[in-house]
């Protein structure tokens, strides 16, 4: 298990149950009893590692492809479920909140921009729906690329028929685009944020509300490391390719460089020079970010594991969450499901 999660709570609280599953929900009082949530489409447990500990536990996660796996379970000490298409939900544990960083490559930049057209990875969005259907939690939170909010399926606006969806499940939904340098990481990486809450578990509209950051720059230069032969980039491939023109690119940085490096890609490892950022250091002069210098740009621990290949280390890291961004956001949703515990116990008390 990882060291940095802790499972201990000491205060008595409120904690949702749902019978079947299917709409049946009820309160109960429960000593030391904490939120549950699942973790969809977990690739590395980014989200598990920012929302799991005094509030929350996690009772379920789910990611089909198998290196993935492997970290999840290296660093949590549990195997995810496979394909999500193969889940029986009525088998699922009860929970409270569903976090799930759904696949982007159908909506992203450099990908084919295909949305709810892509064959396997368009529609795992309803995927969410069913579940959320299905299992009624109070909460979610969910997460995709920027490149979301312009995306179109039939000339209307992919956002809107999430939204659209969403709210029709009786959801009140937030959403907006935070960028991770706003929140103490040397990345400048845009990802919007979609959180809902059950409407009918509250007495009103719930006054959620974003959280802004720190507002404090953090620059990459105090985490570059010095790497005399790991991560080299040859001196060939450089002259070939990396320098074949004078256009500025890639991103090139050193010790001295007071910048927010470019968003981490998943497929940063194939040293794509408009992409890419690159140290200059090491035997060739150039080269890969290292392993921690990686994490420290998603706001990873740097005793998390990655028991699979440099390859698989670069893909899992940039398809992954930046942690302190959903920390954050994670804080505010505790926020107002606390303040809804809060209500509901004293009506409890009273009811007593």
């Amino acid at each position: 298990m990882h060291n940095a999660i802790d499972h201990n709570s000491e205060q008595p609280s409120l904690f949702f149950t749902h019978g079947s599953g299917y709409g049946k929900l009820a309160w109960k009082h429960r000593e030391n009893s904490k939120f549950k949530f699942i973790d969809l489409f977990a690739g590395i447990g980014g989200f598990r590692l920012a929302l799991e500990g005094k509030s929350a536990d996690c009772v379920f996660s789910s990611e089909w492809d198998t290196d993935s796996q492997k970290t999840y379970q290296e660093n949590f000490g549990e195997k995810p479920f496979g394909d999500i298409n193969m889940i029986m939900i009525r088998n699922m544990p009860d929970f409270d909140i569903l976090a799930a960083g759904f696949p982007c490559q159908p909506f992203s930049k450099i990908g084919m921009r295909q949305g709810f057209k892509h064959k396997t990875q368009g529609n795992l969005f309803f995927n969410i729906v069913n579940i959320l259907e299905n299992k009624q939690p109070i909460s979610f939170i969910l997460e995709n690329v920027s490149g979301l909010m312009t995306h179109k399926s039939n000339d209307e606006k992919t956002i809107d028929i999430m939204l659209s969806e969403l709210e029709k499940l009786g959801y009140e939904v937030h959403y907006k685009t935070l960028n991770a340098a706003d929140f103490g990481v040397p990345q400048i990486r845009r990802r919007i944020f979609i959180v809902g809450f059950k409407k009918k578990f509250f007495s009103s509209y719930t006054n959620f509300k974003f959280p802004k950051g720190s507002g404090k720059k953090v620059f990459i230069n105090q985490f570059v490391e010095t790497h005399n032969d790991g991560y080299c980039i040859s001196k060939r491939l450089q002259k070939s390719y990396i320098n074949k023109f004078d256009d500025g690119k890639p991103e090139v940085i050193d010790r001295k460089s007071r910048i927010q490096v470019k968003t981490l890609v998943s497929s940063y490892h194939k040293i794509q020079r408009i992409t890419g950022t690159f140290i200059k250091d090491g035997k060739t002069g150039l080269r890969l970010l290292s392993e921690n210098e990686c994490k420290t740009i998603m706001g990873f621990p740097k005793n998390f594991k990655f028991p699979v290949s440099r390859t698989q280390m670069y893909r899992q890291l940039g398809n992954a969450v930046v942690i302190p961004v959903v920390k954050a956001l994670a804080k505010e949703i505790i926020k107002v499901l606390n303040h809804n515990k809060l209500i509901h116990e004293q009506k409890y008390k009273k009811s007593a």
